[in-house]
């Protein structure tokens, strides 16, 4: 019996080392591959063609391609913590010692159950599973859903912490060139000899791209280029480095490999670069499609340049008798080099109806038959390719001949990598002559001056359209072939694949069509086209093709769907860098938070930081730690850790101008020295968060934000600044860890400051709302006179590396007055007490000011703010949204946070109607009786009113409308 399959040729490979035996385990199995591998030639080298399962049908799967595109060949890599699944074989170097296993079967891959998908195909079309398993509801719910979720997915996550570890870092360059192939190392080379600082990245370990390749002249001339570009100081090469996403203003992140699955290399893994760049020029190559035919997902159908690829790189023969098929003159060179390299090449099957190039010419002068106007009507074989059913391509597929073969080399045309031109608003054009999208140099993408961030090197078809090395002029033609043959039947369409992993047929994008889905992005959705690992790098343009012709309209009028970042998966591991276990959250500690620590506080989390919670003394229980806190503020003095608050400075000719838009009230009239409680909305007219607002200058503010809004405020106010009123003379800085805050509050507040010395805080000096510096105690201060918990209360700021300083003083100097530390909890039922709202608490994202009674704080004055016009619409101004109201207990009973108040009637799906629910509730010492606030239907004008509130595994509270001031309405205490 004749061998068949794929071996090791007996000579070359350029980029392996024979001397250096590698080995490595394959489902249990001990192979053996070489220095210079990939694991997919060190697999095929040892026989194994078969790599994996395919998603849906479970039909054996081997490599297509041979680089990034690569849709089939996915691993699952390493053991223990270090398992990967999804690792791509054509493009993982092969180490010494590696445990790879296939995936997507069960028990094996050679005999796996889930293939009997494959026999129930006609029951899997395209949409069935929202077609399917649907009703009735329970048996979807307990029987389908569970069953179908344990199928989804290729390969098992990871169950134990990566071991390895991740860096990032930061470049900066005038020009950035994505593509280490001949075109981007020329342009490279151009751009480095008129001066500025040049970075080339390059996704393999190797430079050059298809051109060593396919050349016989080729290395010599990527050597010359890579020697002069690495003696020139103003030039950075980086190899095995991905360029995975292009953003706006220049921006483009990275993955270099550094010691990929090679535990024992003692340096990171990955490391992830965020590169700033004046211009990137993208020399991204091209990728080769596909032929859609009956049978091409059978292992050993194989792309004609991955073919050449295997055999020139690693002297790896993807099989001993290839046939080519082909709509272009490119796939000639497979056949020149499978003949070359020893092996038969029975025929040459070419669509198109005319071949005489030199190519073609150069495989006929080999003794090889080159049928013109043919196509491939089916394969033999289902684990591998036994022969090939050849038919006229301008026919309905009625076979003539059967030619016997173990490896088919397909080819059907090439599509430039647009990916990185298109993330951030890169134009495309369609070219019927060469039947791909590429480039629009006069659309490329734009930064925010309206300048071209980016452009093209080689775009045309990728280092195929560089003249004088690849002979493209020579070439003929290209065929556009989309399905083969031209007539096929359905039956021959139910078995031609588009997208190899998803099991994404021909008659699946066909049926979308006929089903409504003429939108590519909806075709793409029903059918799971593209959404597979590869992102369908090598099914999208075939799937877009065939999508047009069911809609009878042109490709470019279909269009393409949204490239979007990352080109190629990034791990967690990578994106997370540093910022894992213990400090992927960093936690946040104020300069006092020692002394917290050792008086025994009970911290609660608050963003990022933590926070006291109360100081419960030995045998107090939290409750009443919480009321002897809030006694003491009430009764004389207490002091709050602040120093969480978020602190902005904004600054500035226009800075007044921009928080007038940024609040709902006016804060450029504020006068030097004073204060100002502010809102700030979403532009859908949303209260996302308040504070006060200080003038501390004529062009200086100081924007006081809640302990958990700082980040996301400033973040905020940059957006803005950025990208609409980027023309605006306005700079802000997050200062918050640069300024401790004590808020000093009770009665006995003034008197324990003025035991510090230095300032004048009396009533006249410093006034309500006022804001004044100097020294306290000999340490630089910034005193507020605010007050959130309705007392005498200021608020001191001092540089961080004073706060402990000045906290030890005012507790040592307020022993006698009894000062008492008090948490956040004590803070908050005494603001409730108040009925001062909490961002969070009061608010959920859908309430406004109007709602919580705060129309006070919206200027009549200025025409505009950010959420003004959303909170003019109809259904914001309807007397009909629930308000906010204090809530007594009728019954003494604390009514359950975030408890609903019910109504009459029903909803549709049978729950009671409600009329409100509990935003905040305590127990007052106060009061010494439990209040609450909460949001009400028309809750202001139904004082005194009874509402019934749920209450979870209890009976029903039922509580009385009320104001929602419980303690010193007219507010006399809040000025001694």
């Amino acid at each position: 019996m004749t061998e068949t399959g794929p071996f090791r040729l007996p000579q070359g490979g350029r980029l392996i080392d024979r001397a250096y035996q590698l080995p490595f385990r394959f489902d249990g199995r001990q192979l053996r591959g070489v220095q210079g591998d990939t694991l997919a030639s060190a697999l095929l080298a040892s026989g194994q063609l078969m790599m994996g399962r395919s998603f849906k049908y479970h039909r054996p799967r081997g490599p297509v391609a041979s680089g990034a595109e690569e849709p089939n060949a996915l691993l699952g890599l390493g053991q223990g913590g270090r398992f990967e699944p999804n690792q791509r074989a054509t493009t993982t170097p092969l180490v010494g010692g590696m445990v790879t296993t296939s995936q997507n079967a069960w028990p094996s891959l050679n005999v796996d159950i889930g293939a009997v998908n494959n026999w129930l195909y006609r029951f899997f079309p395209a949409g069935f599973y929202y077609k399917t398993f649907i009703h009735p509801r329970p048996a979807w719910k307990h029987l389908f859903e569970p069953i179908i979720r344990r199928s989804a997915g290729l390969g098992k996550a990871p169950t134990q912490a990566d071991p390895d570890k991740y860096e990032q870092a930061y470049g900066f360059a005038d020009l950035v060139v994505v593509g280490g192939g001949i075109a981007g190392l020329q342009a490279a080379a151009e751009a480095a000899r008129k001066g500025g600082t040049v970075l080339v990245l390059e996704q393999t370990p190797n430079w050059g791209g298809r051109t060593p390749t396919d050349h016989a002249d080729g290395q010599a001339r990527i050597d010359a280029l890579v020697a002069e570009l690495s003696a020139l100081s103003n030039v950075t090469l980086r190899r095995n480095t991905m360029a995975t996403g292009l953003y706006d203003h220049g921006y483009l992140l990275a993955r270099e490999a550094l010691a990929d699955h090679d535990p024992n290399a003692g340096i990171p893994r990955q490391r992830l670069w965020r590169i700033r760049a004046g211009h990137v020029l993208i020399a991204t190559g091209a990728l080769e499609r596909p032929l859609s035919f009956a049978g091409n997902d059978v292992p050993g159908v194989i792309l004609a340049s991955a073919v050449r690829d295997f055999i020139n790189d690693y002297a790896v023969a993807p099989g001993r008798r290839i046939v080519v098929v082909t709509n272009n003159d490119d796939a000639y060179r497979t056949a020149l080099t499978a003949l070359d390299a020893g092996l038969t090449v029975p025929a040459v099957i070419d669509a198109r109806t005319v071949a005489n190039g030199p190519l073609v010419e150069a495989v006929r002068a080999r003794g090889v038959r080159v049928l013109i106007g043919s196509a491939i009507a089916g394969i033999k074989g289902g684990r591998g390719v036994e022969g090939v059913k050849v038919c006229a391509h301008n026919g309905s597929g009625e076979v003539t001949e059967v030619i016997e073969a173990d490896c088919v080399a397909m080819s059907g045309g090439w599509s430039p990598v647009v990916h990185l031109w298109s993330h951030c608003g890169g134009k495309l054009n369609w070219s019927d002559s060469a039947a791909m999208f590429s480039p629009d140099p006069n659309r490329p993408p734009t930064g925010a001056d309206g300048k071209a961030m980016a452009s093209v090197e080689g775009a045309a078809s990728g280092d195929l359209a560089v003249a004088g090395l690849t002979g493209a002029a020579d070439e003929a033609a290209i065929l556009p072939v989309w399905v083969m043959p031209v007539h096929a039947t359905r039956k021959m369409k139910f078995k031609m694949w588009l997208d190899f992993q998803n099991d994404v047929k021909v008659s699946d994008v066909e049926l979308a069509a006929q089903e409504g889905y003429q939108s590519v992005e909806h075709t793409k959705r029903y059918t799971t086209l593209g959404m597979a690992t590869d992102q369908g790098k090598v099914s999208n343009i075939n799937g877009l093709a065939v999508l047009s012709k069911a809609l009878s309209q042109p490709i470019p009028a279909t269009g393409t769907t949204t490239f979007r970042p990352p080109y190629t998966p990034l791990t967690l591991g990578t994106i997370a860098a540093e910022a894992r276990g213990e400090i992927f959250q960093p936690l946040r500690k104020t300069p006092m938070h020692d002394w917290h620590q050792m008086r025994g506080a009970f911290f609660e989390p608050v963003g990022l930081w933590r926070r006291a919670y109360c100081y419960p003394a030995q045998g107090e229980s939290h409750a009443e730690a919480v009321a002897r806190e809030i006694r003491a503020v009430r009764g004389g003095v207490g002091m709050l850790d602040a120093s969480t608050l978020g602190k902005i400075i904004v600054k500035g000719p226009d800075a007044g101008k921009f928080l007038d838009m940024m609040y709902t009230n006016l804060m450029s009239s504020l006068p030097v020295g004073k204060c100002r409680y502010g809102l700030m909305c979403s532009e859908n007219g949303f209260l996302m968060d308040d504070g006060v607002v200080v003038r501390l200058s004529d062009d200086s503010f100081l924007v006081h934000t809640t302990t958990g809004g700082a980040d996301r405020i400033h973040g905020h106010f940059e957006d803005w600044l950025q990208c609409e009123w980027w023309d605006w003379k306005v700079y802000t800085a997050n200062v918050t860890e640069q300024w401790a805050q004590i808020a000093v509050a009770g009665p006995k507040a003034r008197t324990l400051l003025e035991r510090l010395g230095g300032m004048d805080l009396s009533a006249d000096a410093l006034p309500f709302m006022g804001c004044a510096e100097g020294e306290l105690a000999g340490i630089p201060a910034r005193v507020y006179r605010i007050s959130f918990s309705g007392e005498l209360s200021f608020e001191i700021a001092v540089p961080a590396n004073r706060g402990r300083e000045l906290w030890d003083k005012l507790y040592e100097l307020g022993s006698d007055l009894g000062v008492t530390p008090y948490g956040t909890e004590a803070m908050h039922i005494m603001r409730a007490e108040k009925g001062f709202i909490m961002i969070g608490d009061e608010t959920d994202g859908t309430v406004i000011p109007q709602d919580l009674g705060l129309g006070w704080a919206i200027s009549k004055k200025k025409p505009d703010y950010l959420g003004k016009r959303a909170q003019e619409r109809s259904f914001m101004t309807s007397p009909d949204r629930w308000q906010l109201v204090g809530l007594e207990s009728v019954d003494g009973v604390m009514i359950p946070d975030g408890a609903y108040a019910v109504a009459e009637g029903a909803n549709a799906n049978g729950q009671r109607n409600t009329q409100g629910r509990v935003t905040s509730t305590y127990i007052s010492p106060t009061l010494n009786k439990p209040i609450a606030m909460g949001l009400v239907h028309r809750g202001p004008s139904r004082m005194g009113e009874i509402l019934e509130f749920t209450n979870p595994g209890g009976e029903p509270v039922k509580a009385r409308i009320c104001d929602p001031v419980f303690f010193d309405k007219e507010g006399t205490r809040a000025n001694g």
